[in-house]
């Protein structure tokens, strides 16, 4: 591994750092507060030319590599976790597209998602199948050049507001996992519609909604690869998703640990600075150690990515870290800030809030530490 960013790896995340600074920070409390999507960060993120980062050139990206991707993903998540997360599942999405889909699938929707001009998600979880994929309920029936699409899905990132959108459904639902597949559907497409939006805690500037299939009719040629592929395209795709949600766990993490930096050199207690506390510093050595090996993991999954090696463990093993760490950090910077880390007029409370979404998405913690094991002891 070369712990050297290049040329232009430095002056992308030079330039998404000053985004993330200007244009992000200082509106993401609002945005948390008012439940607002970040219409306009996004907007502005997609004009600087990186909504198409790991999508190849021909098809209107960058054709760019996870690492960078990581660098990208951490900055984002530092000012709003909301901006970052519409832009992780954006990048799946296209991960997805280029993967798997025909060229004439390719050539049609990919050049709109990496421009940003239109936005993607992801239909995977249901009611009663969240970590167990292969209990989903949602079925597409084959009829004439038509899948009969019905049932829905919960929790739907970027759900109100994407354009299109990759749902996985049962085409044969007598063969649990391999029974599964993809489609491309599109928004407005009758029988599709909205239902939930949940109420959250934190990450509440991105709508997490329900979508709703009521004998939706979606094209045969909107298939993605064939009949009984989505089990294999789903766990290719979390696999790098897991790179960029500890990447935003890394975020959140370096964020709270830089407000904590300057409140403790700030804050005045007993005739001095609280940095000047062995206990206070104890704190900041931790967070920075915590902070340093989850970059580290992380940049070592993105290089067997890049590779093309398998890096199913090292994925699982860095979100996992990552998004710990991220929950642990935030939670001393509140304990750190004291009673004002309790109240909205800092950010640290956001922070805490934020980090707990980051351990349960793109499979809880506990499901990676299911997959480090079996990929430990085979």
């Amino acid at each position: 591994m070369n712990f050297h960013l290049n040329e232009e790896q430095r002056m992308i995340r030079e330039t998404v750092r000053k985004f993330s600074e200007n244009e992000l920070a200082p509106n993401a409390g609002e945005i948390d507060e008012k439940e607002l999507f970040p219409k306009q960060a996004w907007e502005k993120l997609c004009e600087l030319g990186l909504a198409g980062l790991l999508t190849a050139e021909k098809y209107g990206g960058m054709g760019l590599d996870y690492t960078t991707l990581v660098l990208v993903m951490v900055e984002l998540a530092k000012g709003c976790l909301a901006t970052a997360g519409t832009y992780s599942v954006n990048t799946t999405v296209q991960f997805i597209i280029q993967t798997f889909c025909s060229e004439e699938q390719k050539t049609t929707l990919l050049p709109t998602l990496s421009s940003g001009a239109r936005l993607g998600a992801l239909a995977i979880t249901e009611p009663n199948a969240g970590s167990d994929i292969s209990s989903m309920t949602t079925q597409a029936v084959p009829k004439d050049e038509v899948y009969i699409l019905s049932g829905n899905k919960i929790f739907i990132t970027s759900g109100e507001v994407a354009d299109l959108y990759i749902v996985f459904a049962k085409t044969d639902k007598t063969s649990k996992h391999r029974g599964i597949s993809a489609f491309i559907l599109e928004k407005g497409t009758p029988g599709f519609s909205f239902g939930k939006k949940e109420k959250k805690m934190g990450y509440r500037g991105s709508p997490t909604v329900e979508l709703i299939f009521d004998s939706c009719q979606v094209a045969s040629k909107n298939l993605i690869k064939a009949e009984g592929e989505g089990f294999y395209i789903v766990m290719s795709a979390l696999d790098r998703g897991r790179i960029t949600v500890g990447s935003m766990g890394l975020g959140v993490a370096e964020a709270a640990y830089n407000a904590s930096l300057r409140y403790v050199k700030e804050r005045e207690q007993f005739g001095r600075k609280i940095s000047a506390f062995q206990g206070i510093q104890w704190k900041l050595s931790d967070m920075a150690i915590s902070i340093s090996a989850a970059r580290l993991l992380l940049l070592k999954a993105a290089f067997l990515a890049d590779k093309n090696m398998r890096f199913t463990k090292e994925a699982s093993i860095a979100k996992c870290f990552a998004t710990d760490v991220a929950m642990q950090i935030s939670t001393e910077a509140v304990q750190i800030f004291g009673g004002y880390g309790y109240i909205k007029d800092y950010p640290v409370e956001r922070y805490m809030r934020e980090a707990k979404i980051l351990q349960i998405v793109e499979g809880t913690n506990e499901i990676q530490r299911n997959i480090i094991a079996k990929e430990i002891l085979k």
